[in-house]
C-alpha cells in the first residue's frame, strides 16, 4: 500500500466504503504521519458520517443532480453531524425515503447521536420503525385535506388512552388495532418474461424471470442495482420491443406475446403548467365543461365547452390567462405571485362565473375536493354528472380524495402525482394486458394509505395486468406474490440476485438482508 500512489481522480472514483478502508490502511512514515495527522482525522470522520447514513455505495465524484431526494437529505445530515453543533433544532422531512430497513437502523442511530449531543430533532415521517423509536409523537389528522388539520394526539405513544387510539390511524397501527394483512395465498403463473445477461452499471451479467399476471417486488439495499435492472434494462428493452418490433431486443425472452404494452409510473410531475390539474389528467374536466355548456344560460349565450377551458380564449380571464394569479418577476429575488385583480383568483370571466349548475359555478366545482365532487355528482340523474363521478372515483380509490379538482399539478407531491397516474389507468379500463412498473410508490404514504394503494394494485392484477414494484416498504413486500431480492450490498458489492421466490422463501434465505427484516413481520 505504501508504494502505491493514487491520483485524486482515482480516489473520487472509489465507493466511499472502499475509500474509507484505503485511508484506514494507509502505511505512512513518521514525517508523513505528522504532516497528515489532522487532515486524516477530518477525512475519516466525514467518510464515516456518509457511511453511517447509508451512503457508502456512492462515489465522491457522483454529480449532485443524479442523487435522489433521500440521498441529498442524508448528505445534508452527514454535513450536520460533521459540524458537531450543540443546542440546534434539526427538522427532517421524511429522511427514510429510499432507505432499506437496514439503513433505517443506521439512520436512527445517527439521529439519536444528534439528540445526545444536546440537539432537538423533529422528523416528519411515516416509517413505522422511526415512529416507534420517537421519544414524543405529534399525530395530525384525523384524515386528510379538509378533514385534517387537527392534532389528534401529542405525547408518548405508549401512554395513549383508548379514546386517543380510536381517533388516530397512526396509533391504531402502532398498537396493532389496524394492520395490513399478509395474503393467505400467493397468486401463481406459468407465464413469465426473462431478462438475460443484464450488465448495465453494477449488474453482474444476471438473468432473471418476471412472472406475468401477479405482483412482483424488486428489493435490496440502496445501490444494489434495482433501478438499473428495472428501469435501464427491463423497461428499456420492453419499450424497444413494443416500439421497434419483435426482433429489436435480444435480452428478453418468454411470454412477450401475452403483453400489449408497458408503463413506467414514477413520481415525476403530471404537468408543469398551473392550468394542468388532476381533473384534466383524469379526463374528468372534459365532462365538467360539457355539463356547464349544456346549462340553459350557456345555450342562450352560445357558450360551447371551450368557453369553460383555461387554455382557450373566450371564457377564461385574459388578464391572467386563466392562471388566477399574476407572477411578478423580481430579478435577483424570488418571483412574487399575486392574486389576479380582474377575476379575484377565480380564473374565468364574470359571464362564465354567472352560469350555475345546481347552485355551483365552474370555479366552485374546481375548488371541490375529489370526495366532495363525487358526493355532489353521484346522486345526480344527469348522464354527464354520472360520467364525471365515474371518472373521479379512481382518484378516491387510490387514496387522494382530499386533493382539489383544480389544484395545479405543479403543487402535487411526487407520491400524489404517481397516484394520479395510477388512477388514470384504473379509469381507462384498459383491457389489453399491460406491465405496470412502479418506482417506490409508498414514498410519503401513511400505512393507512398503503392499505388503499394495495387495493388499487390488486384491481390492476384482477384485470389481467402485471405489477412490478421497486420497493423497500416491508408491508408492500410481504403482500407480493413474488420477490426478487438484489444485493448482497450496494455499489460494487451489489448487482447480483440474492434470492427469488415468495416473501416466505425470501425470509428463510440466510443470505438476504431483506429476508432478515421480512422474517420479523411475517
Amino acid at each position: 500500500m505504501a508504494e502505491k500512489y493514487f491520483a485524486i481522480s482515482d480516489l473520487v472514483d472509489l465507493p466511499i466504503t472502499e475509500l474509507r478502508d484505503l485511508i484506514d490502511n494507509l502505511i505512512l512514515n513518521e514525517q508523513e504521519e505528522e504532516i497528515s495527522k489532522r487532515l486524516l482525522v477530518e477525512i475519516k470522520s466525514r467518510l464515516d458520517f456518509l457511511c453511517d447514513v447509508g451512503l457508502g455505495y456512492l462515489t465522491l465524484n457522483r454529480q449532485s443532480n443524479t442523487l435522489s431526494g433521500g440521498e441529498s437529505q442524508r448528505i445534508n445530515l452527514a454535513t450536520s453531524l460533521g459540524s458537531a453543533l450543540v443546542g440546534s433544532l434539526y427538522v427532517l422531512d421524511e429522511p427514510s425515503i429510499g432507505l432499506h430497513s437496514r439503513d433505517t437502523e443506521r439512520l436512527l442511530s445517527v439521529l439519536r447521536s444528534l439528540q445526545q449531543l444536546g440537539n432537538t430533532v423533529v422528523i416528519v415521517e411515516h416509517d413505522s420503525e422511526i415512529i416507534n423509536s420517537a421519544d414524543y409523537l405529534i399525530d395530525m389528522g384525523p384524515n386528510a385535506g379538509r378533514l385534517g388539520g387537527e392534532i389528534v394526539f401529542s405525547g408518548i405513544a405508549s401512554q395513549a388512552t383508548e379514546n386517543e387510539i380510536d381517533n388516530s390511524y397512526t396509533l391504531k397501527y402502532f398498537f396493532g388495532k389496524e394492520k395490513i394483512e399478509t395474503p393467505k395465498i400467493r397468486r401463481k403463473t406459468n407465464n413469465f418474461i426473462e431478462v438475460k445477461n443484464a450488465n448495465i452499471n453494477n449488474l453482474k451479467n444476471i438473468s432473471v424471470k418476471f412472472p406475468l399476471g401477479v405482483m412482483t417486488c424488486v428489493t435490496g439495499v440502496s445501490g444494489s442495482g434495482k433501478s438499473s435492472l428495472i428501469r435501464d434494462v427491463l423497461f428499456a428493452e420492453l419499450q424497444r420491443y413494443f416500439n421497434n418490433g419483435k426482433n429489436s431486443t435480444k435480452r428478453l425472452s418468454g411470454s412477450l406475446h401475452l403483453i400489449e404494452s408497458v408503463e413506467f409510473v414514477n413520481q415525476s410531475p403530471i404537468g408543469k403548467s398551473t392550468r394542468s390539474n388532476p381533473a384534466t389528467y383524469i379526463k374528468a374536466y372534459d365532462e365538467i365543461r360539457k355539463l356547464f355548456a349544456d346549462c340553459p344560460l350557456s345555450k342562450q349565450m352560445n357558450f360551447s365547452p371551450a368557453y369553460f377551458s383555461f387554455n382557450q380564449d373566450g371564457g377564461r380571464c385574459e388578464f391572467c390567462q386563466g392562471e388566477g394569479i399574476i407572477t411578478v418577476p423580481m430579478q435577483f429575488m424570488a418571483d412574487v405571485e399575486l392574486e389576479c385583480e380582474a377575476c379575484r383568483g377565480q380564473r374565468f370571466k364574470q359571464d362564465i362565473l354567472d352560469i350555475h349548475y345546481r347552485g355551483k359555478n365552474i370555479f366552485d366545482v374546481l375548488d371541490m375536493t375529489v370526495n366532495q365532487a363525487i358526493e355532489f355528482f353521484e346522486d345526480d340523474k344527469n348522464a354527464s354528472a354520472k360520467r364525471i363521478s365515474k371518472r373521479l372515483k379512481p382518484l378516491q380509490d387510490v387514496g387522494i380524495g382530499y386533493v382539489k379538482l383544480g389544484q395545479p399539478s405543479s403543487t402535487l407531491s411526487g407520491g400524489e402525482s404517481q397516484r394520479v397516474k395510477l388512477a388514470s389507468f384504473l379509469a381507462n379500463e384498459q383491457l389489453s394486458p399491460m406491465i405496470f412498473i412502479f418506482d417506490e410508490p409508498t414514498t410519503g404514504l401513511h400505512a393507512h394509505d398503503i392499505k388503499t394503494l394495495l387495493k388499487a394494485f390488486n384491481a390492476l392484477i384482477s384485470k389481467g395486468h402485471t405489477v412490478i414494484i421497486i420497493e423497500h416498504n416491508l408491508d408492500i413486500i410481504k403482500c407480493a406474490d413474488h420477490v426478487i431480492d438484489m444485493g448482497p450490498d450496494g455499489g460494487k458489492l451489489g448487482g447480483e440476485i440474492v434470492a427469488e421466490g415468495t416473501p416466505e422463501q425470501i425470509a428463510e434465505n440466510e443470505n438476504s438482508i431483506t429476508g432478515k427484516f421480512l422474517k420479523k413481520i411475517l
